[in-house]
């Protein structure tokens, strides 16, 4: 049995609680000077001062780690990627540069039918390795649990790939990796001008099937005007609650569309982006307890206005920070960027964006009871920063602090 323990940390600092934590709550963390973490068997057996748990536990029983002058924060929970993928678009990159919008992108072809056609092109195997290097990036990062999404095949056998990639990489790498089927990301040429017919295709075809073989946690929709509508998000969203799978949802990204009233009326785990939600979108978010799941990388990246943070925080929404990672908005998985944009910027403050990006993150992926913090009982996924404090993750403006990557118990990345 694995044993191990962390000792005179100069500072760890946690949210604490096993379900989102909203409003002003979130900027409450519990912070123990000279700290240490016990922990057997993958789990957390016990935190607090160094000087009590050396009283209760026998150092010489465990593995022992000096943190002398380093902090300890839960391992990092992004909740929002789409990380497996064939291809790269850098040349839409550059066209945004020039003034080329999001939307005028995909109407001339590019987007995310650039990344479908690389992607079906991509094999099995192609698909693991990209995915298996793009999680040792977020690994180094501090990233311990991640969410992918599928939404790059747009056809039965595709999806189905991406979403079986998925699943292989949950199984055989380090950071854990929770499945979405988002076979409602575009709609694909073949069915040009027939959205509502793809997402009847979706439900006939393909969700079953995703639902049946547990092949995805999630079902999200990209609602938006001109991709998929209010209406046909309801329909496909619903299909997949009633078979038993949680629900995310892409929500008023480009323009106010009543995505996040949506997400509050199925229930859904998180509403995403939300750079347009209205302030009855906002607050019914909060009344539903939905988790808003911020991305400020990818509004740097696509340079527009930050989802309202601070309002969304002030009004009782918990909310989460990811990364949104992808090859064409946001190819960026920055732990260190999302800190910085989020405080300087959003005007979150340090402890909230900790919160953000651990409990909130876990609890957008239905985790917080296991995952998200450093609480007894929970499973250790700790980082060791080099500084002594959490604050560093800010004012050491968008560069990596991680020193040290503790998944379940073990020291996985030094």
């Amino acid at each position: 049995m694995t044993k191990l323990m962390l000792v005179h940390a100069a500072e760890i600092a946690t949210p604490t609680g096993k379900e989102a934590v909203s409003g002003s709550a979130m900027n409450q963390l519990q912070v123990i000077h000279d700290g240490a973490v016990v922990i057997e068997a993958g789990i957390i057996q016990a935190v607090g001062p160094t000087e009590t748990i050396l009283k209760n536990y026998d150092s010489s029983q465990y593995s022992v780690i000096d943190a002398t002058n380093q902090s300890i924060v839960p391992g990092f929970v992004d909740s929002h990627t789409h990380f497996v993928f064939g291809g790269y678009r850098p040349d839409e990159f550059l066209m945004r540069l020039s003034g080329k919008s999001y939307m005028e992108i995909m109407e001339a072809g590019g987007g995310i039918e650039n990344t479908v056609q690389a992607t079906r092109s991509s094999s099995f195997d192609e698909l693991y390795q990209s995915g298996f290097e793009r999680l040792d990036e977020m690994l180094a990062f501090g990233v311990t649990t991640v969410e992918g999404k599928s939404g790059y095949g747009l056809d039965h056998d595709n999806e189905i790939k991406q979403l079986g990639v998925m699943q292989k990489l949950n199984a055989s790498h380090p950071v854990d990796v929770v499945s979405t089927f988002l076979g409602a990301h575009a709609v694909p040429r073949e069915f040009a001008g027939r959205n509502s017919d793809y997402i009847d295709f979706l439900i006939s075809d393909v969700l079953p099937e995703v639902a049946s073989q547990k092949l995805a946690d999630y079902c999200d929709a990209f609602c938006e005007k001109g991709v998929i509508s209010i209406d046909d998000s309801r329909r496909l969203l619903a299909k997949a609650k009633a078979l038993g799978m949680r629900l995310k949802l892409h929500a008023d990204e480009i323009e106010q569309l009543g995505g996040a009233e949506l997400a509050a009326e199925l229930g859904a785990a998180s509403a995403d982006h939300l750079l347009e939600a209205s302030d009855t979108g906002i607050g019914r978010l909060a009344e539903a307890d939905v988790v808003a799941t911020l991305l400020p990388a990818t509004a740097f990246c696509l340079n527009k206005p930050y989802a309202p943070a601070r309002k969304m925080i002030d009004q009782g929404c918990a909310v989460a920070l990811a990364s949104d990672l992808n090859p064409g908005s946001c190819f960026t998985g920055s732990v260190p960027l999302i800190f910085s944009l989020a405080c300087i910027y959003m005007k979150m403050s340090v402890a909230e964006a900790l919160t953000a990006f651990t409990l909130n993150g876990a609890a957008a992926l239905n985790r917080a009871d296991r995952i998200g913090s450093i609480e007894v009982g929970k499973e250790a996924d700790l980082l060791l920063l080099k500084y002594p404090s959490y604050s560093y993750l800010v004012y050491k403006t968008a560069v990596n602090c991680v020193d040290r990557v503790i998944k379940k118990g073990k020291v996985i990345k030094n």
